[in-house]
């Protein structure tokens, strides 16, 4: 009680002596005079009391105690997590994260113990001042708060509600008193690199967590929000939905792979090999072997003829003899079905047609 007095105290007479803009306030943060001195009393009261008090926890307390008293606490708020979440309809976070209380505060010895997370329950960060946003509740001007640091104008009036639904505010003062100082000096343990990297690398420590606190709260709203526009589909044909083949756009196997293509399908007649007349046998397709190395029929020579080329061997004899042409062919059929036999068995699965 003396502590929230003391706060609003600071607070009041921060604003009485803020209300003088000046010239360097910016957008979205028109209380920045205000805001900077008690962002001063804050960084002054952290560097002098709260640092060293953590520092001195982190080196009498073994590192596996400190994890044990952080999932502790982390468990307690799953709890507030839980009541934002149906606050805000979504009903599978909130029975995750009442299912991570259970079972935390089951099997891992009233919440020391982490089981929830490997087990494969996510843990949730949400607050009223998120519940407020995802209906619709604009955060207002950034605002510093006396104690406890960033905020804004919605943020800050949610923490009423949050101090509801944190199960220690319902202890009896004797235990709630030791339990939040223990909280605080967890919590600013855990933070100890994150002072010392915006120590180091900050010109403008204010501007700096300004600007860290805002973005951090518009991605959370951002990500708690079921009407968030999707990511743009950049077209991987195989994603579910993948763009689709342009229209005209050839479906055929790439160079050097054999052609697969339904030899009844007459929309893309199979061109003749070795120069072979299109006059003979128009619809039925060629199913001679390239590499086939028997002999030919008929005493032809076993030289390859480049594709396009005369034979002039074939040539002559045909000249000399039509009628052993007309009966070599006829005896080539059976050879050719045979063929097709064997190219069949040797598709094992035709190239989908995506």
């Amino acid at each position: 009680m003396k502590m929230r007095n003391t706060a609003l105290a600071l607070l009041v007479a921060g604003v009485a002596s803020g209300c003088a803009t000046g010239p360097d306030r910016k957008p979205g943060d028109p209380l920045e005079p205000m805001n900077r001195q008690i962002f001063k009393f804050n960084d002054a009261l952290d560097r002098t009391i709260a640092q060293p008090v953590a520092r001195g926890y982190q080196k009498v307390t073994p590192q596996p105690v400190r994890q044990a008293i952080s999932n502790f606490f982390s468990n307690l708020g799953d709890l507030g997590n839980a009541a934002n979440n149906i606050l805000q309809l979504k009903v599978t976070d909130a029975a995750e994260d009442i299912m991570r209380f259970a079972m935390n505060s089951t099997f891992g010895l009233g919440g020391l113990l982490d089981f929830a997370t490997p087990a494969g329950l996510p843990k949730h960060h949400e607050d009223f001042g998120l519940t407020l946003g995802r209906w619709g509740v604009p955060a207002g001007p950034y605002l510093v708060l006396p104690l406890f640091g960033p905020s804004s104008v919605r943020d800050s009036t949610g923490y009423v509600v949050d101090f509801r639904f944190n199960l220690i505010h319902y202890m009896k003062p004797a235990v709630r008193n030791p339990m939040y100082i223990a909280q605080f000096i967890s919590a600013r343990s855990d933070l100890l690199g994150a002072s010392d990297l915006l120590q180091a690398a900050a010109l403008d420590k204010y501007s700096f967590v300004r600007d860290a606190y805002t973005q951090q709260r518009v991605s959370l709203l951002r990500s708690s929000n079921p009407n968030a526009a999707p990511l743009p589909n950049y077209g991987d044909p195989d994603s579910p939905g993948g763009a689709a083949p342009a229209p005209g756009a050839s479906d055929a196997a790439p160079s050097g792979l054999p052609d697969y293509s339904d030899p009844g399908d007459t929309s893309a007649p199979a061109a003749p090999a070795n120069g072979a007349s299109n006059t003979e046998g128009a619809d039925v397709p060629n199913y001679t072997d390239p590499g086939d190395s028997a002999a030919p029929a008929n005493g032809a020579s076993g030289a390859a003829v480049p594709a396009g080329q005369a034979n002039p061997a074939s040539n002559a004899q045909a000249a000399e003899a039509p009628a052993s042409a007309s009966a070599a062919r006829a005896a080539s059929a059976p050879a050719a079905a045979a063929a097709a036999a064997s190219a069949a068995s040797a598709v094992a699965a035709p190239v989908p047609v995506k």
